[in-house]
Parts: structure tokens; C-alpha cells; sequence
């Protein structure tokens, strides 16, 4: 059962296109997990970046992806321009959905991705080759928000053993902007980071749940705003 037998570094990137969401998702051993791995931007895209990290695919693959490069070019060009791409993993996913991904043939294995519509999946050091496709399946078949479908996807490859030396940490991000966001408020929807826990995923989940209730309180806020000067107009 998870929780009893928790394991490592897996990740999704994914969007949700029609309703303007792009996020990423990871859990592994090390600590701080979310300050590296993960990086979107709303109306941009979200890309992953691990196994021996390129720190430099986040920020430089959000410059591409800015300029409208597609997932699979992006990829290309940060790998291609990379002496040690051999030793990384990334997952890319563009404003449109389309994804792309890389694994190096030189990743500890078992290493390996899987792309579908809208996300991309990877994982190194897992203990099995069963990892990555459970969760495609499961962000596949979940519904709801892309915080909550991304969720599923980790939890499925924690049940399937995960990383194989262990699970300590877990990041989530989400962008997103609503019309009346102001520029200062940024684009971060959610940002949520687990470190040195048991049971990352879990404690994970928890903090969505607060962050999600938070932010239909703030929605339903505003429509009530809305309303009130709609009708002080009449």
C-alpha cells in the first residue's frame, strides 16, 4: 500500500489548454525538489528537468517556448546544444499541448518517458518499468483540475514502487491567470513544496486541498463583486 512502501523521482508536465492551466509535478529522494525540477509559465508552456538536471532547460526552455518554439523543437534545441545530454531527462509541454520528451541513453535505469496529448511523462532509477505508463494512465482517465489529475499521476507511480532509493520530497506548480488578476499578482495558481516527509505525495494532496478551497473562495469573492456593482448600475 502507498504510504507503507514510498519511493522517488518521477514527474508529469501537463496542461489544460481550453481552460488555460499548465503545471508540473514531481516527487524524489533529495530535498527541494521543487527548486529545480519544475518550471511553467501560464499561456507558455511547463517543462520538467531532471535526472542528472540541466538546471539551465527551465528558464532557457521557457525562453523557446515564449517564442512560440513547439515542445518537440525545444527539446531539440536544449538537448542538441548540451555536451551531457546524454545524462538528462526532460519533458516539455507548449501552449498549444503539444508534448515532447528525452531521455539520455546514458539515465540510470529503469529510465524511460511516455507523451500524450497535453502531457508528458518520465522517470529515472525506477523500480520498475511499469512507473510511467501508470501514470499516463492515470492523469488519462482522472477528471478535474489539472492540480488534482497531475496528483493521480504521482500517486499511481508511487504504487507501482517509483524511484527506487526512496521518496523524501514533492513539488507541484500550476499557472494560471484569471482577467482581473492584476500583472503583480504573477502566474503561479499553485506552488507547493514537500520536503523530507514520509509521505510526500499525501502531505502533497493535503496542501492542494487548502490551496484549491482558497482559491474558489477568492473566484466566488469576485463574481459576488461582479454582481454588486452590475446591479448598482440599474
Amino acid at each position: 500500500m502507498y504510504g507503507q512502501r514510498s519511493w522517488g523521482t518521477f514527474s508529469i508536465v501537463a496542461c489544460d489548454a481550453e481552460r488555460t492551466y499548465w503545471g508540473a509535478a514531481v516527487s524524489t529522494k533529495p530535498l527541494a525538489v521543487g527548486a529545480v525540477v519544475p518550471w511553467a509559465e501560464w499561456r507558455v508552456g511547463a517543462i520538467a528537468t531532471q535526472a542528472m538536471s540541466n538546471y539551465q532547460y527551465g528558464p532557457s526552455g521557457l525562453a523557446l517556448l515564449r517564442k512560440g518554439v513547439s515542445a518537440a523543437d525545444v527539446v531539440t534545441r536544449l538537448t542538441h546544444a548540451d555536451p551531457k545530454r546524454e545524462h538528462r531527462q526532460l519533458g516539455v509541454v507548449d501552449r498549444r499541448g503539444r508534448s515532447a520528451a528525452w531521455t539520455g541513453r546514458k539515465c540510470m535505469a529503469s529510465a524511460s518517458h511516455l507523451v500524450g496529448p497535453g502531457f508528458s511523462c518520465q522517470g529515472n532509477l525506477l523500480a520498475s518499468d511499469t512507473v510511467v505508463p501508470a501514470m499516463a494512465a492515470a492523469f488519462e482517465s482522472r477528471r478535474g483540475s489539472l492540480a488534482r489529475r497531475m496528483l493521480a499521476a504521482l500517486r499511481a507511480g508511487a504504487a507501482e514502487g517509483g524511484d527506487r532509493r526512496g521518496m523524501e520530497s514533492a513539488a507541484l506548480l500550476v499557472v494560471h491567470r484569471r482577467p482581473w488578476f492584476e500583472a503583480a499578482w504573477g502566474d503561479q495558481w499553485l506552488n507547493l513544496r514537500v520536503d523530507q516527509s514520509r509521505r510526500p505525495i499525501v502531505e502533497l494532496e493535503r496542501l492542494v486541498d487548502l490551496e484549491e478551497a482558497n482559491a474558489r473562495k477568492l473566484v466566488a469573492w469576485h463574481a459576488a463583486q461582479v454582481r454588486k456593482r452590475r446591479g448598482g448600475r440599474r
